[in-house]
């Protein structure tokens, strides 16, 4: 087996686990194939509430693997091309739509490099939780090409135009705190503390209502695209079928019996 990303399951939380830590995560052909088997794994595991994505070692992602990508200027452009056109169309963007389209809240644990696809990959998810030593850039323009992974459609919805831009076109490095202030992360923690912060957040989100977190995830995700009346409508249609669950029925008896719920 591939083991280039890994996916582990302890109870309700899902690790997906970036695991190239000597070349720093970089992303690869095999790294790409990789990614998306994971992806679908998880797409059909059972019983799974919460998924964290993170990097093996001091590391992120640093984005794509330059050494490899060196050894393929030998090869003619047009093959060159087709090359990277299947790679990003059969790997990297399923895995990216098979993440997004979860119905589970996605973490992102961030440490040290996070820089093109790992960019990307970080802005698709649900949450962001970074360490203090963690950096950022797009750094696509840097190699003279333009973004995958769908950082073009996740910055502006992020960041807004003007910001988003900014990172594309200049892939500026930034620190954590500046991603932060920027709205790409929820939450920075000193590095020693990342790992217990990221397990208290899944769990926590893993003992949630799963039915209700989907829908949240469905109605955000379509926000941005749906006139106020389909929204609205939406809502109530969510809102209506969640009041059918066991879960509701456990939210309104918990509070009014002043204690936490206890979900399903």
């Amino acid at each position: 087996m591939n083991e280039q990303v890994l996916l582990e399951i302890r109870g309700a939380v899902a690790t997906l686990t970036l695991n190239r830590p000597q070349a720093l995560n970089a992303l690869g052909l095999d790294m790409g194939r990789a990614l998306l088997a994971r992806a679908e794994e998880l797409q059909k595991a059972a019983g799974v509430k919460a998924v964290v994505v993170t990097g093996a070692g001091d590391h992120f992602m640093a984005g794509g693997d330059i050494k490899e990508f060196n050894t393929m200027l030998a090869a003619p452009p047009e093959e060159r091309s087709r090359t990277f056109q299947r790679l990003i169309d059969d790997c990297v963007h399923p895995a990216i739509r098979i993440l997004r389209g979860l119905p589970q809240p996605v973490i992102a644990k961030v440490r040290g490099a996070c820089a093109g696809f790992g960019f990307s990959l970080m802005a698709g998810c649900d949450l962001a939780l970074a360490a203090d030593n963690a950096y950022f850039t797009t750094g696509y323009s840097l190699l003279g090409t333009t973004a995958d992974g769908g950082s073009t459609w996740f910055l502006p919805r992020l960041v807004g135009a003007k910001r988003a831009a900014e990172l594309m076109l200049l892939a500026e490095r930034i620190d954590a705190q500046q991603a932060l202030a920027l709205g790409l992360l929820n939450r920075v923690v000193p590095l020693a503390e990342l790992d217990a912060a990221c397990e208290a957040l899944a769990q926590r989100l893993a003992a949630g209502p799963a039915l209700a977190h989907a829908g949240t995830k469905r109605l955000l995700g379509q926000s941005l695209t749906t006139p106020l009346d389909a929204q609205l409508g939406a809502e109530g249609e969510s809102f209506a079928r969640c009041s059918a669950t066991a879960d509701f029925a456990e939210g309104v008896t918990a509070f009014i019996e002043k204690r936490k719920p206890v979900f399903k």
